[in-house]
Formats: C-alpha cells, sequence, structure tokens
C-alpha cells in the first residue's frame, strides 16, 4: 500500500512539473486541450497546495500516509519530506526547507503567469 502511496505521489509531482511544459508547449503547437479549463484549475490548485502547505510548515498527506504504512510494515521511513528526500536520493545534496518553500512558490508564479499567457477558455455552446 506504501507503494501504490508513492507511486500516486510522484504521479502527482509529475502532474505539477510536467502539466506546466506541456501547457507552454502546447501553446506554441495549438493543442486545444491545454486551454481546458477544469485541467488549468486542477493544475493551479494542485500547485497551491504545495505552496500553502510550505509556507505553513505543513508535510504533505501522502508522506505522512506512506510513512505510517512503511512504519507499520517494519520498513524504514522518510527524514525528510517527500521532494527532499528524493532530490538527496537522486543528487546527494541536502537543501534547507526555505529552498524548497521559495523553489515551490517561484513555480506556482510561473503557474500564474502561463494561466495568463495560455489562458484557458470555457467551452462555448455551438448552436444548431
Amino acid at each position: 500500500m506504501a507503494d501504490l502511496i508513492l507511486v500516486t505521489h510522484a504521479l502527482f509531482v509529475a502532474f505539477v512539473v510536467l502539466g506546466l511544459a506541456a501547457i507552454l508547449v502546447g501553446k506554441y503547437r495549438r493543442w486545444k486541450w491545454v486551454r481546458n479549463l477544469w485541467l488549468r484549475s486542477i493544475h493551479l490548485l494542485a500547485i497551491g497546495i504545495v505552496i500553502a502547505e510550505s509556507w505553513l510548515g505543513l508535510v504533505c498527506p501522502l508522506t505522512e500516509w506512506e510513512n505510517r504504512l512503511r512504519e507499520v510494515a517494519g520498513g524504514e521511513v522518510y527524514s525528510n519530506p517527500f521532494i527532499q528526500h528524493w532530490l538527496h536520493e537522486i543528487l546527494f545534496y541536502d537543501f534547507d526547507p526555505w529552498v524548497f518553500t521559495v523553489a515551490y512558490t517561484a513555480f506556482g508564479l510561473l503557474v500564474l503567469v502561463a494561466w495568463l499567457f495560455v489562458p484557458p477558455e470555457r467551452k462555448r455552446n455551438k448552436e444548431i
């Protein structure tokens, strides 16, 4: 179950990060789906939650759930929040928590700029 949460968490991160890339590429490729209001609202909400957690000093619930399940199963738990843990594992470098707060906030601002640069569109009712 902990591995399922890990995969869900990774997919969430991929949605936020790759979503912004897809929106920007989609503007130039004229992909209509990148202007979908529902998709863009969910994307903005997703990074907004990450920013709020970071500014409030909260640990992501997915990280907490995964750690609890691993602990109950007798496995190893993260000593840092999810992103910090995996960046350390991949890059072998520890950043202070404030670096992540700044990075999440800057990324959120990029998502807002993309909202203005590639504005979402409401579906229009087509008259017959």
